[in-house]
């Protein structure tokens, strides 16, 4: 039986209780999703976008899905200690796939910004949730995006209307808790308005010793002279798989950072798709993953310069030991209109052992000629002449293995705005290099 089948069936038997159990505005395009999944499937490595990370054989083990929305017995407020030194968040949970509203941080957000579940607002705001939602995440296009809008039933969202500042970072913990194999499936909805500001850190944590598969979808819109940043922290254990697709779309003047991170995981699979869809609009995409034992961390990016005067920047690095497996594939496009276009790629890895293996795609597609664009992938091994120098002045083998991998990583970390979180990062990547990540214990971000 193909893994689609079960889900079929299971949407089938089910559909009146997932509906039940979610708001209107989520529920609309539900029936046009599950249609787009029953033509689509999942993706197969058939397909260019996929050809790295076979995402349909993760579907098909048996799951659990709360799909009738039981309680699930734990306080994040209590089992996380998150408080970042130096760092002032606003620290919000969300339990599996649902947001976890019984004890709210007593930071209070800036008037008119609406936060919190994506179901409890869709019911109060129906009129906003339903301008936004679903509009960027195309679910005739790809598998996953119509599979988890189909399952979807709670999820995040944060709307910071014209011109307001949220000097505060918006921190969202992501937690996966299961006594069995357990599956998810979350959403968030990102708005800004026109000349609003706001910045976003999301970390990914499971707190038990079971398979999860998670599945996430991401829109953020993005309005003119807005300016936003968006960090993921994944760390969860070996036995997780996330997949991830995150749309953004960016009006004039705007300007966007996107960082995500891999620190720990089993298998992660994150698409970016991002839109320049007015002039002078500014973006900043990066990530990286540290890797080892048979990890595998594969990353889909296409930045669409749509208009002209717009500028691009993206850089990953990925670090590989033992056997694990890292792809990245990058499209640029510009558009025949796109004139004055700037775009940057760069992907660069290390690979640690002859048994780790990289794929890297970088592309660009110029449809229009009055541009400046580079774009360049590297793969290789630590510096042996650098090993043997740094082992000269009495740095063991091991020591000069591990500084060289931080540095080689640093470059990424270096482009959060975010000082205090900056500092935190470093540390937990030295950390994380030398084996002493406490995996699935809390938020080590906070600890």
């Amino acid at each position: 039986m193909k893994p689609e089948q079960q889900y079929i069936d299971l949407f089938s038997q089910t559909e009146a209780m997932i509906c039940r159990h979610s708001a209107e505005a989520l529920n609309a395009p539900r029936v046009a999703a599950f249609a787009d999944f029953e033509r689509l499937g999942f993706p197969t490595r058939k397909q260019e976008k996929y050809k790295y990370t076979d995402v349909g054989k993760f579907f098909e083990p048996d799951y659990g899905l709360n799909l009738n929305r039981l309680e699930i017995p734990v306080n994040p407020y209590e089992v996380f200690k998150c408080d970042v030194p130096n760092m002032s968040t606003a620290l919000y949970f969300v339990v599996n796939d649902a947001f976890y509203g019984k004890a709210l941080p007593k930071s209070h957000l800036p008037e008119g910004v609406i936060f919190g579940s994506l179901k409890e607002i869709a019911e109060q705001y129906p009129e906003l949730v339903k301008k936004y939602y679903g509009k960027l995440a195309d679910t005739s296009k790809d598998g996953i995006t119509a599979f988890n809008t189909a399952f979807v039933q709670d999820g995040v969202l944060l709307y910071v209307p014209k011109n307001v500042v949220v000097e505060k970072t918006i921190q969202l913990v992501n937690i996966l808790r299961g006594d069995v194999n357990f599956m998810v499936n979350r959403r968030v909805l990102i708005v800004l308005e026109e000349g609003a500001q706001a910045r976003f850190l999301a970390c990914d944590h499971a707190m038990d010793a079971v398979n999860f598969l998670a599945t996430q979808v991401i829109e953020v819109f993005v309005g003119e002279n807005a300016t936003f940043d968006f960090y993921e922290l994944e760390e969860t254990h070996t036995s997780t798989v996330r997949i991830s697709n995150l749309y953004v779309k960016q009006e004039a003047n705007s300007n966007v950072l996107l960082n995500g991170m891999t620190l720990y995981n089993g298998t992660t699979r994150n698409t970016t798709e991002v839109l320049l869809a007015g002039e002078g609009a500014e973006l900043n995409l990066c990530g990286m993953a540290v890797e080892d034992k048979n990890q595998h961390v594969d990353n889909n990016t296409t930045i669409d310069h749509a208009v002209p005067n717009c500028t691009s920047n993206e850089l990953f690095k990925y670090v590989l030991d033992d056997q694990s497996v890292g792809a990245f594939a990058g499209l640029v496009l510009v558009r025949p209109d796109a004139q004055h276009t700037n775009s940057q790629q760069t992907n660069r890895n290390l690979c640690a052992t002859r048994e780790a293996h990289m794929y890297t795609q970088p592309q660009l597609e110029i449809y229009a000629d009055d541009v400046k664009c580079s774009h360049g992938a590297t793969v290789g091994q630590l510096n042996e002449n650098a090993l043997f120098y740094m082992q000269q002045r009495g740095i063991s083998a091991r020591e000069a293995r591990l500084l060289l991998m931080f540095a080689f990583v640093n470059e990424v970390i270096d482009t959060i705005r975010l000082d205090a979180l900056k500092d935190r990062l470093h540390l937990l990547v030295e950390k994380r290099f030398r084996g002493e990540l406490n995996k699935g214990q809390g938020c080590t971000i906070c600890k």
